[in-house]
C-alpha cells in the first residue's frame, strides 16, 4: 500500500487574523505593557539619579540599582505612575516655553506678505512653499 496518497486537508484560518490598520503593532504594544517589558526597557536606560527621582516620587524606599524584575506589582505600577507623572509635567514646561514665542511661520509669513506688497508673486510663493513643507 505504498501508493496511498492522504486526502487533502483543509486548512483552517489563522486564529489570530492578518495586521490591519497597525492593529498588531498595537497589540504587541499592550502585551509588552502587561508584562512591564516598556518598563524594563526604560529603567535600563535610565541613569541611577533619574532613578532615584522616580523612586522618590512614587513613595518608594528601594535602591536604584535594584532591576524592574525585584520590584513587585504595586511598586512597578508606583513607579509607572511616577513616570507619567513626570512626563506630563515635561510637556507641560515645554508648552510654557513654547507658548510665549510666535510660531516660527509668523516669520516666512511676514517675508511672504513683503514680497506680495513689493509684487514678487515668485518670492511670495517661495515663502509660502516653505511654509506648507513644513520647514518651520
Amino acid at each position: 500500500m505504498t501508493n496511498v496518497t492522504p486526502l487533502p486537508a483543509r486548512q483552517a484560518p489563522p486564529r489570530v487574523q492578518t495586521d490591519r490598520a497597525g492593529f498588531g503593532e498595537l497589540r504587541a504594544e499592550l502585551h509588552k505593557r502587561s508584562d512591564d517589558l516598556d518598563l524594563v526597557e526604560l529603567w535600563a536606560e535610565l541613569p541611577h539619579a533619574e532613578r532615584r527621582m522616580l523612586l522618590k516620587s512614587a513613595d518608594l524606599l528601594q535602591d536604584s540599582t535594584l532591576q524592574i524584575s525585584q520590584l513587585n506589582k504595586r511598586e512597578r505600577d508606583a513607579l509607572r505612575g511616577a513616570i507619567h507623572r513626570m512626563s506630563s509635567y515635561a510637556n507641560q514646561l515645554k508648552g510654557r516655553l513654547h507658548g510665549s514665542r510666535p510660531h516660527p511661520s509668523r516669520e516666512l509669513a511676514s517675508h511672504a506678505i513683503a514680497a506680495l506688497k513689493e509684487g514678487n508673486a515668485q518670492a511670495a510663493h517661495h515663502w509660502l512653499s516653505m511654509i506648507e513643507g513644513g520647514v518651520a
